[in-house]
């Protein structure tokens, strides 16, 4: 049951934050409460220490804490801040969070990139009404972080303590 959750809560949080971004540039409160409440009900059950629990909360809280800032800022959308902060829960701190935080960087960097040459493209002009691509097409849209941030977390997920944890259970 407990692998069941972690195999599934995340990924679908993932998904579910990503095409939310794309289709409406909001990702809903609950999807990060959703992954910090399983979080915490979930690890102490798979045996992990007291130290390890409170660091991957420690990761939340400074992942927070800057995203916070950067939120202020108006360099990143609120629901991208409560997403990273969330998802560093599910990471841990350690080299884990920041294979997550470069990958996720990484696909943004692509992404930004990939929307601004859309944009300035004729091809906005005609597929900027399909429900999919109008953000994409707004000039003055920013950009759906949370696509990146979706998958990176999809992407670096098999190698987070959570998951390796479950799958060791499996092969048990």
């Amino acid at each position: 049951m407990l692998e069941a959750l972690i195999f599934v809560v995340f990924p679908f949080c993932m998904l579910f934050a990503a095409i939310s971004d794309m289709l409406s540039m909001t990702i809903a409160n609950r999807v990060p409460v959703l992954l910090v409440v399983v979080f915490a009900l979930v690890a102490p059950l798979t045996g992990m220490d007291w130290a390890a629990y409170g660091g991957h909360f420690a990761a939340g809280a400074i992942v927070l804490a800057v995203t916070f800032g950067l939120f202020a800022l108006g360099g990143m959308g609120g629901g991208d801040a409560k997403l990273l902060a969330a998802t560093a829960v599910w990471m841990g701190l350690n080299v884990h969070l920041v294979e997550y935080l470069v990958v996720s960087t990484f696909i943004g960097g692509l992404l930004t990139i990939a929307i601004l040459l859309y944009r300035k493209s004729t091809l906005a002009v005609f597929t900027g009404r399909n429900p999919f691509l109008r953000h994409f097409a707004e000039e003055s849209a920013g950009v759906p972080y949370g696509i990146a941030l979706g998958l990176g977390g999809l992407l670096t997920f098999p190698d987070s303590p959570m998951m390796v944890w479950a799958l060791a259970r499996l092969a048990n």
